[in-house]
């Protein structure tokens, strides 16, 4: 925080060149055509000694009275000609005030202003003076603008005392150094030693070269700039007054040893907050303004305090009805007396605005009425720019713009309550609408499994997206389109109808599946993350299985139609939906279903699932339980790929996919009607890698009420490496009390943590 400004003429020796240059030609050309006043006599004449030397002239003519002294042309003529290019007062005052500003943002320094209670007061009176007595004679001028300035010579322009180098020190030796601080002990006031010095150490020149080899001159340079660091790190603390004297012990001529670099401190006091106050205009609430300036009078001026308390104001006025306000340069009027600084704040909080029309400019993606489908807010409420930065988001995140921007525009429309209508330029440019992804994996009894789409994400505008995906694996193939919406009439609102044709070849069965369904969802994405989700729709399924049959023993093929209307509600806490640290999630499915096909049947299936995490530093704790049902029908009377399974990586990990549960004769799983899963993990992080430590638990049971009997356990260790989209995670594990028929290992690798 650099005090700037104590002496403001000195800011100022440039801004009359070129008026001057201007003023003092026609200065010049107006006293050899027109004698001034001191050049006549008292009687209005010339003096004796021009009387003598002039000639006799006639007096003038009418004609002669009616001409011009000179020409216009002849004094432009006179007039010398300008070089360079000279500019307005105006524009040499907004650059050297641009220039400050600047200065000031990358130094986190404040301008501030010194003066003295007299000179305050002697400014004050000097101010509300006019310039002319009631008599009309001119106001006598302070005597003391007639004193000289204090001569060059005087200031101290040599950072670092020549002397301490030695009049024989050779510059260009090479040195080691040390550096130190010494006075910062004298500190009084709210911020620590330890807190400058740390401050210091980040940015300080002596500290980044570490006391390697230098030559004078750079020692010197080094503690020059050192010099004026510290300096503007106390001011910024509040230590105005503060004063930095450096100096340079060095060796003895001819000795080794290492140089000193030594920066004495006088901190002199801390500065207080004297008033504050705000040059604005009336707002609507009238405390809007104070209310959000956290500072108040006594406060010590710290630089990081004054700057987050303006920052607050120029948030808090746009998210109140205000987008087009300003926050002008702070005024702090020190008093070296009082050591108090009065802070003035100009602000210019523009007209109070209600949101107006969407104008769409560029390569427009939407219309105005899917623009507002986005808003989370209507044509008519108060000015919020929180809202507005929403929905830049909801525009980013559809993926089909490669530049899009929000921006207020003012209007002078009258909206009623002293308000006016604030139009909403959004500026898009279409980005890639096609898109092409591919995923891959495998575990343990599902063998390998690839997955890829062909996406073009506003085939039907506005965004109506066609999906072509097809799935290749060792157990499963299969191929589907799908028509999704977007933002379908309301925000976050999915509409969806997919089309699919499936075959499954597991130990539990061999099925060749035809699926339609459609389905209404609001949905959680890695962007938009939601508390509440929810889904409702329907299936329709023609199903041809092959499974063991215990009333034949044997395998048999059927063929099953079912209908389905599937809903599900979610309540989700967490902080990330891939990689959660914290929070809960708690998840409701229920399944009405008809089966046709030989038999007619309508049952029911419902599953309830949460999970938790807890955090400790680098080590969370997870844990999930997983508990579901079938009731309305009978196991047998199920088609196999409705009926409930667990194992696998997402289920119980140790065990092969689908391999918990009753078993027919041949060892293979038949799936039953009721299950129970739970698991714990405790996953470490260090960088982007991590490890988990887990254990599994679960188990599938013919009746439509889990029995919590005979849970089989499986325990393992993994890894994690942390992506910008998720943790790729690979799962070693093994069950625990193996049976006959169990592989001693399963491996698990995906995309996301298990749970």
């Amino acid at each position: 925080m650099a005090i700037l400004g104590r002496n403001l003429s000195d800011q100022f020796p440039s801004v009359s060149i070129g008026w001057g240059l201007r003023t003092a030609a026609c200065f010049a050309l107006a006293a050899a055509l027109c004698p001034p006043a001191w050049a006549q006599d008292g009687n209005g004449q010339e003096g004796a000694e021009q009387k003598e030397s002039a000639p006799e002239q006639s007096p003038p003519t009418d004609n002669t009275a009616a001409r011009p002294i000179i020409s216009d042309e002849d004094f432009e003529k006179a007039i010398p000609p300008l070089e360079g290019n000279l500019e307005s007062i105006e524009e040499w005052e907004a650059e050297q005030e641009r220039l400050e500003q600047e200065a000031v943002r990358r130094s986190g320094a404040m301008t501030v202003r010194v003066q003295g209670a007299d000179e305050r007061d002697e400014a004050a009176r000097a101010a509300s003076l006019p310039m002319l007595d009631d008599m009309g004679e001119p106001i006598p001028l302070d005597a003391s603008l007639d004193q000289p300035l204090t001569p060059l010579s005087e200031f101290d322009l040599e950072p670092v005392d020549a002397k301490a180098l030695g009049e024989d020190t050779d510059l260009d030796r090479q040195l080691r150094y040390d550096w130190r601080i010494d006075g910062l002990d004298g500190l009084q006031g709210t911020v620590s030693e330890s807190d400058v010095r740390s401050r210091f150490r980040g940015i300080s020149a002596l500290d980044d070269g570490d006391g390697s080899s230098a030559t004078g001159t750079q020692l010197s340079s080094r503690l020059t700039a050192d010099r004026q660091l510290l300096a503007d790190i106390l001011s910024a603390a509040g230590h105005f007054d503060a004063e930095v004297d450096p100096a340079i012990e060095l060796p003895a001529p001819g000795q080794e040893g290492r140089a000193n670099a030594i920066l004495t401190v006088r901190p002199g006091p801390q500065y207080a907050f004297g008033t504050i106050a705000f040059d604005a205009p009336p707002v609507v609430p009238e405390n809007l303004i104070s209310r959000n300036f956290p500072l108040k009078p006594g406060d010590p001026i710290l630089a990081e305090d004054v700057l987050a308390a303006e920052a607050a104001i120029a948030v808090r006025l746009p998210r109140n009805g205000y987008p087009f306000a300003e926050v002008g340069q702070r005024d702090i009027l020190l008093d070296e007396e009082t050591r108090t600084g009065d802070y003035t704040l100009p602000i210019t909080p523009g007209p109070r605005s209600r949101f107006g029309d969407v104008i769409p400019q560029g390569d427009p993606v939407f219309d105005p009425e899917h623009i507002y489908v986005l808003a989370r807010f209507r044509k008519g409420d108060l000015y919020d720019a929180a809202k507005l930065d929403d929905l830049r988001d909801a525009l980013v995140a559809t993926g089909l713009f490669s530049v899009v921007a929000v921006e207020p525009t003012k209007t002078g429309r009258d909206a009623g309550d002293d308000t006016e209508f604030a139009d909403l330029v959004v500026r898009q440019s279409r980005g890639p609408q096609r898109s092409i992804s591919l995923s891959g994996g495998y575990s343990t009894g599902q063998g390998l499994r690839a997955e890829g789409s062909w996406t073009h994400r506003n085939l039907f505008p506005p965004e109506g997206a066609l999906i072509l995906s097809g799935v290749a694996g060792t157990q499963e193939q299969g191929l589907g389109a799908t028509f999704r919406r977007s933002n379908a009439g309301r925000r976050d609102r999915t509409v969806e109808l997919a089309l699919s044709a499936l075959h499954s070849n597991y130990d539990a069965y061999n099925a060749y599946t035809g699926r339609l369904a459609g389905r209404i969802s609001y949905d959680s994405t890695p962007i938009w993350q939601k508390k509440l989700t929810y889904s409702y729709g329907f299936e329709l399924l023609a199903s041809s299985e092959k499974s063991y049959v215990f009333a034949r023993q044997a395998r048999e093929r059927q063929t099953y139609y079912i209908a389905a209307l599937p809903g599900q509600v979610g309540f989700d806490t967490t902080n990330d939906l891939l990689d959660p640290v914290r929070g809960f999630r708690v998840n409701l499915k229920l399944s009405p279903e008809y089966s046709g096909g030989g038999q007619n049947l309508i049952y029911g299936r419902g599953m309830v699932e949460g999970s938790a995490y807890r955090s400790f530093g680098s080590f969370v704790l997870a844990g999930r339980v997983r508990v579901g049902s079938i009731i309305g029908a009978e196991r047998e009377e199920l088609a196999p790929s409705r009926r409930y399974y667990a194992g696998g990586g997402g289920s119980v990990r140790g065990f092969g996919y689908q391999e918990l549960g009753p078993k027919d004769p041949d060892n293979n799983p038949v799936g039953g009607r009721s299950l129970v899963e739970g698991a714990v993990e405790a996953r470490y992080r260090f960088g982007d890698y991590g490890v988990v430590a887990f254990v599994d638990a679960g188990q599938v049971y013919e009746s439509s009420m889990p029995g919590f009997n005979d849970i089989r356990f499986g325990a393992g260790i993994g890894g994690r490496f942390y992506t910008n989209f998720g943790p790729v995670r690979l799962d070693v594990a093994t069950p625990l009390a193996r049976k006959p028929g169990e592989s001693r290992v399963a491996v698990y690798v995906s995309i996301g943590q298990a749970f």
